[in-house]
């Protein structure tokens, strides 16, 4: 069985019944995803159920066995890397260089679909930068070494590194490990923010039901439910896929309800 988090469309980024296989099984199984435009999606799932999978799939990273990704109805495989990377930035968990490279130097990474091989930046290339920098709020930190940040700062430069490619699809790969409360807390109201199609893969229930509009549980590579976290977040569902207890309570936050997940112990 598939899911859709969201209405079907021909517009965007879309996968339809996309598998893929690995070490002889199947990774991902039949999985549909439209997200809404402008929607932040969040893909939920133990750990091996297909989340980082499925969004390299997305990226075009790695080819559906069956299947298929389309970009504004065409099929991703069809599209050019150019034309992909110009449309979909992705953040991964983390992030590292050996290369002393400043703030500035790593978000204009960023740039780089935009500009043809060796050639001088363009003022365009420079207002995406700023604007970048500036949105994530790290224009005074542009010139600061790459190498003295935080975890969750280097996060948020490498969103601010996305935002650069001025995409219209964003996808994140547990973009929290890693950060304490309050960096998760501030990268994912970031995210949220953001002019963009997210999909962001996430482990934490609290997070995905405070700050994603729907969501696509994974259980063992097949899409297990899709909704609305008022309608995926329930005990059952938390029973079925992660295999413990919780109790699930529910409060509204003017954006509609939100479920509240406590775990039980034993």
């Amino acid at each position: 069985m598939t899911y859709a988090a969201g209405a079907p469309n021909t517009h965007g980024l879309r996968a339809d019944r996309v598998s893929r296989e690995a070490g002889g099984r199947l990774v991902v199984d039949g999985v549909s995803l439209a997200p809404p435009a402008g929607a932040t999606v969040g893909l939920l799932g133990p750990n091996g159920s297909g989340k980082s999978t499925l969004l390299r799939i997305l990226a075009g990273v790695l080819a559906p066995a069956s299947g298929v990704v389309t970009l504004d109805g065409r099929p991703l495989a069809d599209t050019g890397r150019r034309t992909v990377a110009r449309r979909i930035a992705v953040v991964g968990q983390h992030a590292s260089t050996q290369v002393e490279l400043t703030v500035g130097d790593v978000v204009r990474l960023g740039r780089i679909p935009h500009r043809r091989a060796w050639s001088a930046p363009t003022p365009d290339d420079e207002r995406a930068v700023r604007e970048a920098l500036e949105r994530t709020g790290l224009a005074a930190r542009a010139t600061q070494s790459w190498h003295t940040l935080s975890g969750g700062e280097r996060q948020r430069v490498q969103i601010a590194r996305a935002l650069a490619q001025e995409p219209r699809e964003l996808l994140l790969d547990e973009p929290t490990n890693h950060l304490d409360i309050q960096h998760q807390l501030e990268l994912l109201s970031l995210v949220a923010e953001l002019p963009v199609t997210s999909v962001v893969a996430l482990h934490d229930l609290n997070l995905a039901a405070m700050f994603c509009d729907r969501l696509l549980v994974l259980k063992e590579g097949r899409a297990y439910a899709a909704g609305t976290p008022a309608e995926v977040i329930t005990e059952e569902l938390i029973a079925e896929v992660y295999g413990v207890r919780a109790v699930v309570t529910r409060a509204g936050d003017g954006c509609g309800e939100r479920p509240s997940v406590r775990f039980l112990r034993g």
